[in-house]
């Protein structure tokens, strides 16, 4: 393979006419040299937290390594189901870019990410409050002052989101959780569109039926303020304990959301009606939120009148409820029904063809002091730069690590182009045996 390489390397710089050139090498030995190796092994199962479509979460035990002895949430997810559908791959890259890039008090923080032959594995905070909507099936509705709390702060992970061009599309109390002292933490991006900014359009149909603005079920296109309609679905649901329009089947429920008045109790605030009226606005451009404020548009109404919002995001606002935990591996706060289950991760014995593994080149973390390391290189006067990669098959994990802090090329078969980065450099994606490696220029 190296020769390969060495090959390739020198049809590259005869056809850019460089005499010039530096070559760094990085191999499997160094991708990762003075952090750890992050494997299935270095967790421990403790317990089921939930299950779905493509895989399992797990309370898990760091019993290895850095953070050892503490307790993370491990999301595990099937390669071989999620191929089948280039949607659902596509939504499982996405989720785990947004959880590396985004950063907020109110969103779930990744913490490691890495892949086995068969599986990804997303390791996250461990959120011991639970979901929102397990406290919200315990009250039966929420008074307006502990409704307020949760809707501000998922207001502003919301705002952060949009900020960055991302749509959030599935909210809803499930997708909210609670940490050890009470406050939001939006999970399961899955969902998620990026590259979303003013003007900007998709028309994917997606969500939970309930919470869906009528745009997306339409399938006329939507932005951001699908997210809006979504808060002002939630608050309903919230005030009343079930969402706004909901019928004794799907279609019924969309021909509701699309058609029915909505009706709101008299037993809400002059400000919670008005605030759920300009939230469940069909005319998505006319709905609060929809304007060149986003979530400041929200924030500013008089339902939020008692907010402190410097404070709420430095999470100095008392949560309404603190769950009562008795250690940091508890989990009475999550459906006994998952939890009672001997947690058990599947062998992983699936065996994906070439284009298939290329799909998730990229999902594996590594450690920031790599990439700091070769960034340095470029400091100096411009050259032509090979970097190269050695590595043993078949162990491929370092690949995966290296290439999940560079760009690589969305359709590995593509030929040769120069493409640019946001930071000034442009590179060469070429396809070497199985995998795409970066050349940067």
């Amino acid at each position: 393979m190296y020769s390969d390489f060495v090959s390739c390397c020198s049809s590259v710089l005869r056809a850019s006419s460089l005499n010039t050139w530096t070559s760094f090498e990085i191999s499997e030995n160094n991708v990762n040299k003075g952090a750890e190796q992050i494997r299935p092994e270095c967790f421990e199962l403790l317990r089921v937290l939930g299950k779905g479509g493509y895989g399992k979460v797990f309370q898990v035990r760091k019993v290895s390594g850095a953070t050892s002895g503490k307790i993370f949430a491990m999301k595990v997810l099937k390669k071989a189901m999620i191929v089948r559908n280039a949607k659902d791959t596509a939504h499982t890259k996405a989720e785990r870019n947004i959880l590396e890039e985004v950063k907020h008090p109110f969103i779930v923080d990744l913490i490691y990410a890495f892949q086995t032959g068969g599986k990804l594995y997303l390791i996250l905070e461990y959120l011991s409050g639970g979901e929102l909507f397990m406290q919200l099936e315990r009250e039966g509705i929420f008074m307006e002052d502990t409704a307020c709390f949760y809707l501000a702060e998922i207001s502003m992970a919301l705002g952060h989101l949009h900020q960055k061009g991302i749509i959030y599309r599935d909210l809803k109390p499930e997708n909210i959780m609670l940490n050890n002292n009470g406050h939001v933490k939006l999970t399961d991006f899955g969902l998620c569109k990026e590259s979303i900014h003013d003007g900007t359009v998709t028309h994917t149909f997606c969500g939970t039926i309930e919470y869906m603005a009528p745009e997306i079920l339409m399938r006329s296109g939507h932005n951001r303020a699908v997210d809006w309609w979504s808060l002002g679905a939630l608050m309903y649901d919230m005030l009343t304990g079930a969402p706004p329009f909901t019928g004794e089947n799907r279609k019924k429920t969309i021909d509701k959301i699309l058609k029915c008045k909505l009706n709101l109790p008299p037993y809400l605030t002059q400000e919670a009606r008005d605030l759920l009226k300009k939230l469940l606005k069909r005319n998505a451009s006319l709905r609060l939120g929809a304007g060149p404020g986003d979530a400041s548009e929200v924030q500013v109404h008089p339902f939020f009148r008692h907010i402190n919002w410097d404070d709420l995001l430095a999470r100095k606002v008392e949560p309404p409820f603190k769950p009562f935990l008795q250690s940091a591996d508890d989990v009475s706060q999550f459906d006994s029904k998952f939890t009672s289950q001997t947690p058990v991760d599947s062998p992983d014995d699936s065996t994906l063809s070439e284009s298939a593994n290329q799909v998730f080149l990229g999902f594996t973390y590594v450690a920031p002091s790599v990439l700091e390391n070769v960034k340095e290189k470029f400091s100096f006067e411009p050259k032509r730069f090979v970097l190269s990669l050695i590595f043993s098959p078949p162990n491929l994990s370092a690949v995966y690590a290296l290439l999940a802090r560079f760009p690589v090329c969305s359709d590995p078969l593509c030929p040769p182009a120069l493409k640019y980065r946001p930071d000034g450099f442009s590179f060469v994606d070429l396809k070497l045996n199985r995998y795409c490696l970066p050349f940067f220029i």
